[in-house]
């Protein structure tokens, strides 16, 4: 395991407010811009990718593994960044891409997808085999979820460089990944102390039924529902002051801490919050692609009335969408073409991250910079659409970004988006 996460489960463990973020996305300004943030605080950053973005058959961004372990190299080069402080991750590892199949193909996937992970370099693993395959229960029971796990367990140490490096994650969140409720009347129950104690406990069995009692103690975490949610219109902030009691089940797994998953969003109070509840890895995503589609949008509307841009970015985002609907059609629920819409563009559950990488919005974001390069924006233009913090916070980054204003504020703005889950560095404002 890694000596960072190791410190910072101890310490969360002895009752610090210690927890690392997990930034889960591929998208390359998102990820300069969150490895400039760590570097400048000196503080480790976990980035994760998951088995629909990438696995041995390219996944939606057509990078496998080594690839993606290559693309994040670079960007750590280009940026400046200490390789150390960077932990790979994998995220809902498991069946779940080819779930619609024979649950022995999916399981076959399933282990040639986990070795390649390792063998790439990924050291901290999430086991996830909560969905059925076909002819089975859409969500399995914990039982059959720890067995799946514990085969994945072995296919990751047969297939690691070094086993000693690995790290574990167990479990999933209620609802399923993939932006939290799509319900808007959905109630958020937390994991209750029973349920977190019964997947931890059926997990180690399995482990020892498959021989792999010497795995176990690189189990570093569980995930559970902490409460913290969002859906594509509403966010479910973490209660102030309810405690679910799930911390009180770690005191019988040492070493084990709890990650949250979809922590986007939530009011800055919640991530020391979340600490203290348990919860040493914070995993965010759509909340940092959503920062960054309203930069380049704000900057766009400030191109268009300059005269300097003819088709709005909006326009070539709506065409895209609508000509490959897959990433939100069965997500986005509304009432009429006009509320869908803006679904489409706003929703905090961000599906249009998928589009950017396409070749026609990929032009058009180009275009967008190539046309405000060089040009010193006016400050009340920028102030329609960017908060004084970012704005002073670009300033400093102009030079990580060749003076370039414009790329320098959607960095400032993805920044200011991933700066509360730094709760405990002084320069985290």
């Amino acid at each position: 395991m890694s000596e960072i996460l190791r410190e910072i489960i101890v310490r969360n463990r002895a009752g610090a407010a210690a927890a690392i973020p997990s930034v889960c996305s591929a998208h390359a300004d998102v990820l300069c811009a969150s490895m400039i943030l760590a570097q400048e605080l000196d503080q480790p950053l976990m980035i994760e990718a998951t088995s629909n973005q990438v696995n041995q058959f390219g996944g939606y961004t057509g990078m496998t593994p080594a690839d993606f372990v290559g693309f994040v190299h670079r960007l750590v080069a280009k940026t400046g960044t200490d390789r150390a402080r960077i932990l790979l991750g994998g995220d809902h590892l498991g069946p779940q891409v080819w779930r619609g199949g024979p649950v022995g193909t999916a399981m076959t996937n399933a282990k040639t997808l986990v070795a390649d992970y390792v063998r790439a370099g990924f050291t901290k693993i999430h086991l996830d085999c909560s969905e059925g395959c076909a002819g089975e229960a859409t969500q399995v029971d914990d039982s059959i979820a720890a067995q799946r796990s514990a085969l994945l367990a072995k296919a990751c140490r047969d297939a690691a460089p070094d086993p000693a490096a690995l790290s574990f994650v167990i479990g999933t969140e209620v609802p399923p990944p993939g932006g939290g409720c799509e319900d808007e009347e959905d109630e958020i129950a937390p994991t209750s102390p029973m349920a977190a104690a019964a997947t931890l406990a059926a997990h180690q069995a399995a482990f020892v039924a498959q021989g792999l009692s010497d795995l176990w103690p690189q189990v570093c975490g569980l995930v559970v529902q902490s409460g913290a949610e969002f859906s594509p219109a509403s966010i479910s902030h973490l209660p102030p002051s309810d405690d679910p009691g799930l911390r009180a089940v770690l005191a019988d797994w040492p070493g084990v801490c709890f990650e949250a998953h979809s922590t986007d969003y939530q009011r800055p109070a919640a991530y020391p919050r979340l600490a203290g509840m348990g919860f040493a890895i914070h995993k965010v995503g759509p909340a940092l692609t959503f920062a960054w589609r309203q930069a380049v949008y704000g900057l766009d509307l400030i191109a268009q009335i300059s005269g300097l841009r003819l088709e709005p970015l909006s326009t070539v985002m709506e065409r895209t969408m609508l000509a490959r609907p897959s990433y939100w059609q069965g997500h986005y629920h509304a009432d009429g073409a006009q509320a869908l819409r803006m679904l489409r563009h706003f929703s905090y559950s961000d599906r249009i991250r998928y589009y950017w990488p396409e070749p026609e919005p990929r032009k058009a974001v180009d275009g967008l910079f190539a046309a405000l390069r060089g040009r010193d924006l006016p400050e009340p233009a920028l102030a329609q659409c960017f908060s004084p913090a970012v704005m002073a916070r670009a300033k400093s980054l102009a030079p990580s970004y060749d003076n370039d204003q414009a790329q320098a504020l959607v960095a400032a703005q993805v920044q200011t988006a991933l700066l509360p889950y730094f709760f405990g560095c002084s320069g985290a404002t």
